[in-house]
């Protein structure tokens, strides 16, 4: 019988290949992980809690927030600014950067998240999930604070998600493979399911909200009647999966392969995804595994720099066939 193997385990094992690491990331990837547990449980007693209905108030996207949504928020923060290795957060649900007891002590990283993904779907049991990013702080900057996060994707030190459904994931890299893990509730631990995770270099599925389709421009249209005929690569019409999930549908696009794409339309020309929390540290997941993403132009997401901490992007992503023909198709 293998071994099980912890996410603890795993990734002090991985910390052993930098001897001159400081374990400030592998502690700052153990407090990600115990946040998610906790959200986890929140989600899954959620309906008899009370959990499932709005706050009444709305965040700075100018959305509703859901109860769950504060509380995923609360847990995280509160995590996170206690860790001692974070300079800065960013949360979707936050208007500004938050400084931490870390601030002004040397703090080496800083990090976003969009705490409870798909929210909107708590209350029909349809996955949920959690994303974040980890970025250093910028060099030369003393005190870190919402400028050290207007930096290119490709400078993601970490990134990661989960997944809270029929179970509860933990997908990351460090820029050494991307890794899944599986929660195991009778032990309270992650235990390493999928190591090296790679995306089919081609797939048979693609997934949007094609209830946009009249905003969209035409390239995209035609993008979508084509994945329906036998006018693309694999010469046959393509299944259509939309979970409305942003976590889950990119998961299973991970895992099956094919195209996910959130497409900018006439109300949302830039796209609506955020950057920061959103489209980079899944683009960066999906290239790690061997795929490609795009935002707004058709712009590699990892080659962009948010303007803002809440700026948001057109987003492409999946299997590396789809995913650039689907590219050339909407621009060229």
């Amino acid at each position: 019988m293998k071994a099980l193997q912890t996410l603890s385990r795993f990734i002090y094992q991985q910390e052993k290949k930098y001897p001159n690491t400081t374990g400030e990331l592998s502690d700052l990837l153990h407090s990600i992980a115990l946040g998610v547990k906790v959200i986890s449980h929140l989600v899954t007693t959620a309906g008899f809690k009370g959990l499932d209905g709005y706050t009444g108030d709305t965040n700075v996207q100018g959305e509703q927030t859901y109860k769950l949504d504060d509380q995923a928020d609360r847990v995280l923060v509160e995590l996170l600014s206690t860790s001692g290795h974070f300079g800065s957060i960013v949360s979707e649900e936050r208007d500004g950067a938050i400084e931490t007891d870390a601030t002004d002590s040397g703090a080496r990283y800083i990090v976003a998240f969009d705490p409870l993904d798909g929210s909107s779907n708590i209350g029909t049991n349809i996955p949920v999930g959690t994303i974040f990013t980890i970025f250093q702080k910028k060099k030369g900057s003393k005190v870190a604070g919402a400028s050290d996060f207007l930096q290119k994707g490709s400078e993601v030190v970490a990134a990661g998600y989960s997944v809270y459904g029929a179970k509860t994931s933990f997908v990351y890299s460090c820029r050494d493979g991307v890794h899944g893990f599986t929660l195991d509730p009778d032990i309270g631990e992650f235990i390493l399911t999928e190591q090296n995770i790679t995306i089919p270099e081609c797939g048979s599925i693609y997934s949007v909200n094609e209830g946009y389709t009249s905003k969209w421009d035409a390239p995209t249209c035609d993008l979508i009647a084509a994945l329906k005929s036998e006018q693309n690569p694999a010469g046959a019409p393509y299944s259509g999966r939309y979970v409305g999930s942003l976590v889950a549908d990119f998961d299973r696009t991970l895992r099956k392969g094919g195209i996910f794409l959130h497409p900018a339309n006439t109300n949302r020309p830039q796209g609506k995804l955020r950057l920061l929390y959103e489209c980079i540290p899944l683009a960066f997941i999906m290239q790690e595994a061997g795929g490609l993403a795009y935002g707004t132009s058709g712009v590699p997401v990892l080659d962009i720099v948010p303007d803002s901490i809440h700026t948001r992007s057109a987003f492409l992503v999946g299997s590396k066939r789809e995913t650039e023909w689907a590219r050339k198709k909407m621009f060229g």
